[in-house]
């Protein structure tokens, strides 16, 4: 907040408030990521753990695990389903969700893991042999040099018998790309300010949210769909827990995330970057969003 570009990380959306918010998001009818996405699992959940060949599911940002229940079901028909680790940062979400799954599913495992996963990543238990998913395009939310960092760790931290699946939002046409972002019923627009009552909350911040508009657009330039709040006037926040004051000019915008879409061939190329090998490929009908399995090499 100090740069004089502000932004805030996308992980501080991720209360309870902020949860809630994203499931309601995944459910209208302009967001076609989570659909999209589903619908992948839907045909393909058997060739995944097929080809990943796996007992043990590790899932970054595993929230409620909605459609991650597609490969419980796939791994307990293959009669593979032994553990699961739900790492999220929303420690409700993360106990809700473990305790659930393991009424569900006889006989799972389940070790729910509250972490940021992007610094602590090294904490998540694991034995040989496990699928690390990361789905829901949540990579686009890194910047190039951030992602690639972040890729590099999983990969020096994959056993030769691991596999990556990896959710990826791709390139499409901007009417349908910033739709998605600027939902007429303004769930994303409040999910974007939720950020602020989590400063609020967690910082003592004194945030007005009802002071900021949500924006969102995609830039060409580099790939993505750029998420700002945009100060509706001067104003002045202060945040105690930190002794800061943060001086907003009327009109000045703060980046709260961006989300990046990729080609195959960009994954391909960002994958032997950081030591990953790209062992399949997976789309929905109308190409709107891939699955890809990848492995260390």
């Amino acid at each position: 907040l100090s740069a004089p570009f502000k932004e805030l990380p996308p992980k501080y959306f991720y209360d309870e408030r902020g949860s809630q918010l994203f499931e309601r998001i995944t459910e209208l009818p302009e967001y076609y990521p989570t659909r999209a996405e589903r619908a992948i699992l839907d045909a393909r959940a058997r060739e995944i753990v097929d080809v990943a060949g796996t007992s043990m599911l590790i899932e970054l940002g595993s929230g409620s695990a909605a459609k991650t229940r597609c490969l419980f079901d796939a791994m307990r028909d293959a009669d593979a389903l032994e553990a699961y680790v739900p790492v999220d940062i929303s420690e409700e979400i993360t106990r809700e969700t473990a305790t659930r799954l393991s009424g569900e599913y006889d006989g799972l495992r389940v070790h729910g893991v509250v972490c940021d996963y992007e610094t602590h990543l090294e904490r998540i238990p694991r034995e040989p042999g496990g699928l690390i998913a990361f789905l829901g395009g949540t990579i686009g939310n890194f910047h190039p040099q951030v992602r690639r960092s972040f890729l590099a760790r999983i990969a020096s931290l994959m056993y030769p018998e691991d596999r990556f699946l990896l959710g990826t939002d791709l390139v499409k046409d901007r009417t349908r790309l910033e739709a998605a972002y600027n939902d007429s019923a303004g769930v994303t627009a409040e999910f974007n300010r939720n950020v602020l009552f989590v400063l609020n909350r967690e910082l003592g911040a004194d945030f007005d949210p009802a002071a900021f508009a949500h924006r969102a657009f995609w830039d060409e330039v580099n790939w993505w769909i750029d998420v700002r709040l945009r100060s509706l006037s001067d104003q002045t926040v202060t945040i105690p827990a930190i002794d800061m004051e943060v001086e907003f000019a009327e009109r000045e915008e703060m980046r709260t995330e961006i989300s990046a879409k990729f080609t195959r061939e960009q994954l391909e190329e960002i994958y032997a970057e950081v030591g990953l090998e790209l062992v399949e490929w997976w789309t929905d009908q109308d190409g709107l969003f891939a699955l890809s399995l990848a492995r260390s090499v």
